[in-house]
């Protein structure tokens, strides 16, 4: 794409073995049909690369995964080439037709573990703990519609620990989404869930013995995820000793953590969903009873503690779309811990991603978010994710609407501040200056503006 070189596409039946291989291999295979004059039709990838930012941009999709980076860096290596994943993107396992993969899930609500101002790593160890045994034990228990599923789930027995609330857990330790502490826990917090798991599903190997095709895998050989990403670990927790126990006992589960979107469970207890920031300090929710308000309840009772909390503030924040960026009256480090995720840079975004993604062995549920996407814009950014190392680089593409609804309800004279113009959601109109904005990212890498987003 970045050489605007020509792309061949292959009918399968006439390419055998190309969609198993992936990394040098592929290349190579790649290379000789092409050589031999297999491809059924030859396009430019710059043109092929539009049509996909073109279909991004319209309807938020396709998702972006990594083939290569999904199975060098998958304990399931040993099986064979992953080349699916599941509606949410965060499942990374290998199905082949005597096998349908199967993952059992659980997240953990990460506001629980706050404490005093401070995060209990070790509470958050010993729940990590107990949910892993929780699991395997669903693998056994579990009614399996096909008996490929139920091959696949007793063989590899994988597993996918999820988190909720990780801006919740952010607000109530006041660091900013983007800050470098809110990084810094973000990735310790997920280091210690895989530690937790990995450690009980040691623990569960020790008595019941490792999963069936555990011989071969990293993990036998002492690999875990991090080592993968060319990550050095914390010193939290003793890392060698874990290994060296792992390499001696092995582990009951292949795979154990696959952070998911957790849109409905995350409303159960009142957390924000899974590993985002918030989209909207006050919004309306749909469900089949009806429609009603949904407001930021930490930055309410910030608010209300300052005393400025009334009518007419809240007018003024729906009127900015659920902003508080630009509210005289609310202090400048309000604003900054309550951020919505289009004012906050995706690169951010990105980089936290990796920063986990160490941690996490099979994948994870990452939207993006861009009020006025473009070519340009986009092009940096998934470039942007492949170079990071991730397996899935996006899920979704949010955008905001190009029309603002009336609000019919806001007292427009309580909210005197108005509503601030938001960008348009569609592409610009002349394909030429899209094209442009894409040549442009993909030319100056370094310097393009777009990496801010």
């Amino acid at each position: 794409v970045e050489e605007n070189g020509d792309w061949s596409l292959f009918c399968p039946n006439e390419a055998p073995g190309l969609s198993e291989a992936y990394g040098e291999k592929f290349d190579e295979l790649y290379a000789k049909y092409e050589a031999e004059g297999r491809a059924r039709k030859t396009i430019k990838a710059q043109d092929l690369w539009f049509k996909i930012l073109e279909a991004q941009i319209e309807t938020g999709t396709p998702y972006m995964l990594f083939k290569d980076h999904a199975n060098e860096k998958s304990n399931q290596k040993n099986l064979g080439t992953i080349k699916s994943s599941n509606l949410c993107t965060e499942i990374m396992e290998y199905t082949s037709p005597d096998e349908v993969a199967v993952c059992n899930l659980a997240s953990i609500a990460l506001p629980r573990f706050v404490n005093a101002g401070q995060f209990d790593h070790q509470t958050l160890f010993d729940v990590t703990y107990q949910i892993t045994l929780n699991l395997n034990k669903i693998i056994d228990l579990n009614f399996y519609p096909i008996p490929e599923a139920r091959k696949s789930n007793l063989r590899h027995r994988p597993i996918g620990l999820g988190v909720q609330g990780l801006a919740d857990t952010f607000i109530k330790l006041r660091m900013p989404f983007a800050s470098e502490e809110a990084k810094k826990l973000n990735k310790e917090i997920f280091e210690t869930i895989y530690f937790a798991a990995l450690s009980a599903s040691r623990d569960l190997a020790k008595t019941q013995g490792p999963y069936e095709t555990f011989k071969g895998s990293p993990a036998s050989e002492g690999i875990f995820q991090f080592d993968m990403w060319g990550v050095t670990p914390s010193k939290r927790w003793d890392w060698n000793a874990l290994k060296e126990e792992v390499k001696q006992y092995g582990i009951r589960n292949s795979l154990l953590l696959a952070p998911m979107p957790t849109a409905s469970t995350s409303q159960i207890l009142g957390n924000n969903e899974c590993i985002e920031p918030y989209t909207s300090n006050i919004y309306n929710r749909r469900v089949l009873s009806g429609e009603f308000a949904v407001v930021n309840k930490h930055l309410m009772n910030d608010l209300i503690e300052l005393g400025i909390w009334n009518d007419s503030l809240k007018n003024k924040i729906i009127a900015q779309n659920g902003s508080v960026q630009n509210i005289d009256e609310i202090p400048t480090h309000i604003k900054e811990l309550y951020k919505t995720v289009w004012e906050i840079s995706q690169k951010d975004l990105i980089d936290m991603a990796a920063e986990r993604g160490a941690f996490i062995d099979q994948s994870q549920s990452l939207n993006l978010f861009l009020q006025a996407p473009n070519f340009g814009k986009m092009t940096s950014m998934h470039f942007y994710a492949w170079k990071a190392g991730l397996k899935t680089g996006m899920y979704y593409l949010r955008t905001q609407a190009a029309a603002q609804a009336i609000q019919f309800t806001v007292d427009k004279k309580s909210a005197t501040t108005g509503a601030v113009e938001t960008g348009g959601a569609g592409m610009e109109m002349i394909s030429e200056q899209n094209r442009a904005d894409m040549v442009c990212s993909l030319e100056n890498k370094d310097e393009c503006i777009s990496c801010g987003s």
